[in-house]
């Protein structure tokens, strides 16, 4: 589903409801990222910004666990770096990961977060670039539409979209969805996931607008992380431009999206090169909202495995 060269792998532990799922690009992929969450936690996106030394990166690794989720991300790099997988500075090689973290202590176990270990287990796991979606990964312990609290809020998960423009250039996303906003149909408005799921008369957005809410147990608990891979070369700049479109996908999918408590973050990933002709920048962007917007739709349309939480 990926562009050629992707491997995409996920480390799930179902009965804590915790997880991770990182993404391996080819060599000669830069990246960027725009962050548009109130509530964000990441890894290393600082070093993205147009004119740094470095735009080459070696994996993005999306956790569950809040913040003590990063920690999958050191088992990523040393995983990288046992392959020599790395920045070169003089002998040594510096693995570039970066990566985000969905808070889903309150689902399983509150004390569980994907370790280093776990990130060496994803990596492992990475054989191709069509993985499982659904509640896997950093999806395992995901919920959607969380304004009348975990109890009411629906089942997120990960989820893969993918289309090819007209040149052939594939333009994929990933997706991990956690947010504290409604999953909606995009094209009817039908509420997919969260409390008004299965044509209950509630929308998120519209309560939050409407009603008082007195008992609404709010939090800074929520995200919708997304990977976009693009396989027409960019630079790092014009590439910033494909993330920021990309979050058309959320805003679409989601209801509300950006809020203060939701920690959104869009990574695009490409090979390095100029660049692109005006054109190729409008349609890598406008299908870069779209593949984001169903690949949200997907995480939380996915029939779950057997024996896979629901």
């Amino acid at each position: 589903m990926f562009p050629p060269g992707y491997r995409i792998g996920h480390a799930t532990d179902a009965l804590r409801r915790t997880g991770c799922t990182v993404v391996l690009p080819p060599p000669g992929t830069v990246a960027a990222v725009d962050v548009r969450g109130g509530a964000p936690g990441t890894r290393e996106t600082g070093i993205f910004t147009p004119g740094n030394l470095v735009s080459e990166i070696h994996a993005v690794v999306f956790a569950g666990g809040s913040a003590l989720g990063l920690e999958a991300a050191t088992g990523v790099s040393l995983w990288l770096r046992e392959r020599g997988v790395g920045y070169a500075i003089g002998p040594a090689r510096v693995p570039i990961v970066s990566g985000a973290v969905l808070f889903d202590l309150a689902v399983g176990d509150a004390g569980a977060f994907p370790d280093a270990a776990m990130g060496r287990s994803a990596c492992d796991a990475a054989a191709g670039p069509d993985p499982a979606s659904g509640p896997v990964g950093a999806g395992a312990g995901a919920m959607v539409g969380k304004l009348l609290g975990v109890e009411r809020a629906s089942r997120g998960g990960v989820g893969l979209a993918a289309l090819d423009l007209p040149d052939g250039t594939r333009v994929a996303a990933l997706a991990a969805v956690n947010a504290f906003g409604d999953v909606v149909d995009p094209a009817s408005g039908e509420v997919l996931a969260g409390p008004g799921a299965g044509g209950r008369a509630f929308r998120s957005e519209r309560a939050l607008r409407e009603e008082t809410l007195d008992g609404s147990p709010l939090a800074a608990a929520n995200t919708t992380l997304v990977c976009v891979a693009a396989g027409h070369p960019f630079d790092p700049g014009a590439l910033r431009r494909v993330a920021i479109e990309a979050h058309d996908g959320i805003a679409r999918a989601v209801r509300p999206a950006h809020t203060v408590v939701d920690g959104d973050v869009v990574f695009a990933l490409a090979p390095g090169g100029p660049t692109p002709p005006v054109l190729t920048r409008l349609r890598v962007g406008a299908a870069a909202a779209e593949v984001t917007a169903r690949a949200i739709v997907a995480a939380v349309s996915v029939i779950p495995a057997s024996g896979a939480p629901r």
